[in-house]
């Protein structure tokens, strides 16, 4: 029995997150103010981030930007007509850009910022523990950029994207209902002789839990772009940000427990995980972007982009763990699609010291409805924006924004391998009780009707000369 619960329980030790759920959306505040728009727009040193090819047509000796973004968001779960709802602490996406003139058509520079994360917190006890409890995912990417305009109407740039990350993950290893089965089971011969039960029931409360973390190795990429005047009052951008593979080839496992009984009945196997290192690697898809800026009059300008985002790259995740059984190591399907994400957004020139911003993200889910986990619940979002820039005196300007994001719902189901049952069946079999009492499927699911919404305000300071 042992041997069969070694094989097993890193079934239940999976790594991961869902698509949409991970790709942050907010490298400035400035555009965070437009529904994030601006791969045909010349955004100075932030044009890095946006399309490399747009940084030569920059007018500025030197500029310096900077801005935070502040993401809370909240996540709901309604299984059997009970919700449950995420505490998420906040997540802090940022960006630092420095960009500076070689010669009037040359132009380079270097920025740090998060393309990618996510923060989710369920809490211990809830149905879907066996799927996620929490899980905290951070990218950041360092990117130098050379800009080159090739004629008065045509500039190309490119950047080299050097990044990094962190992953931190909780999930039950153990269903409370399967556990609590196999509990009444061993209380059998007790309650037959009419003694009193040693063995407690666990209800809701996941009698043991499992922490999964890990710093990726360095992943490298590239970021092009091209930006084209057609016209004075009209531009046309396209932008491609390279996929990278963030592994994670020595992370940490570790196993808790909900009561010194269940340590007494799994800790024997299960302690085994916290001495071996786990390793898998999670996809950071191609981001491919071609976007349209137009001024129908001098202080009004309206914008919009399409992007493609590679999701079909994130097939499967493989996860091997170092000096276990070959049977411990996981192949996950995910089976995720290539999704579009679509931005449009409107500047006006109110004053030579103010601009006002509005505008809409409309972000579609990539994820496999057959293949779901609350990680970070996968669906479309509609994400509307307001903001505006202020510039006390010349050079400086203070950018602020506000973004609301509103999840349209969705309906998945997760499957899971099931600790438990082989080791309940086998008992039930050898007992003779296979009459009386039902085996266990051996695959569980996890249905749930989720909903996601967030509120992120930003701020950002640029200075140039």
């Amino acid at each position: 029995m042992k041997k069969t619960i070694a094989a097993l329980c890193a079934a239940t030790a999976i790594l991961g997150a869902s698509a949409e759920g991970y790709q942050v959306n907010t490298f400035s505040a400035r555009q965070e103010g437009m529904g994030h728009v601006g791969v045909a727009m010349k955004l100075g040193s932030e044009s890095q981030m946006f399309n490399p090819g747009a940084l030569a047509f920059s007018t500025e000796t030197l500029e310096i930007s900077a801005g935070v973004s502040a993401i809370k968001a909240t996540a709901e779960a309604t299984v059997d007509g009970k919700t449950y709802t995420t505490a998420n602490k906040v997540s802090t996406p940022m960006n630092v850009c420095a960009a500076f003139r070689i010669y009037d058509n040359l132009y380079a520079g270097a920025t740090l910022y998060t393309p990618y994360g996510s923060s989710i917190n369920w809490g211990t006890a809830w149905p879907g523990a066996v799927l996620n409890q929490s899980v905290d995912l951070k990218v950041f990417t360092v990117q130098p950029t050379i800009s080159w305009r090739i004629t008065k109407n045509l500039s190309i740039g490119a950047g080299m994207m050097i990044s990094w990350g962190k992953v931190n993950l909780d999930k039950a290893l153990v269903s409370p209902s399967s556990m609590d089965r196999l509990i009444g089971l061993m209380n059998l011969p007790y309650q037959i002789q009419g003694q009193p039960t040693p063995y407690q029931t666990y209800g809701e409360m996941p009698p043991a839990s499992v922490n999964l973390n890990g710093d990726s190795e360095l992943a490298l990429g590239v970021n092009v772009g091209v930006l084209w005047d057609a016209l004075p009052n009209l531009s046309f951008g396209a932008s491609f940000r390279s996929k990278m593979n963030m592994h994670v080839k020595a992370g940490n496992a570790s196993v808790s427990y909900a009561n010194d009984q269940a340590r007494l009945i799994l800790g024997e196997t299960l302690d085994n995980l916290n001495y071996a290192n786990f390793d898998a690697s999670m996809p950071c898809p191609y981001v491919l972007t071609f976007g349209v800026a137009y001024k129908p009059i001098s202080k009004l300008l309206l914008a919009f982009d399409a992007q493609l985002n590679g999701w079909s790259a994130y097939k499967n995740l493989d996860i091997t763990f170092d000096q276990l059984p070959a049977n411990f190591n996981q192949h996950l399907t995910k089976n995720y699609h290539n999704a579009m994400t679509y931005h449009i957004g409107a500047e006006y020139n109110l004053t030579d010291r103010l601009d006002l911003r509005a505008g809409m993200m409309i972000d579609c889910s990539p994820c496999n409805k057959d293949h779901y986990n609350p990680e970070t619940p996968g669906m479309t979002k509609i994400e509307p924006s307001v903001g505006l820039s202020f510039r006390p005196v010349k050079g400086l300007s203070v950018d602020v924004a506000f973004m609301y994001v509103h999840g349209c719902g969705a309906t998945g189901t997760g499957q899971y391998q099931d600790f438990l049952a082989p080791i309940y069946n086998t008992m039930v079999q050898a007992a003779n009780l296979g009459s009386m009492l039902p085996s266990l499927p051996l695959t569980g699911e996890f249905t749930a009707d989720y909903k996601t919404r967030a509120i992120i305000p930003a701020i950002g300071l640029s200075y140039s000369f």
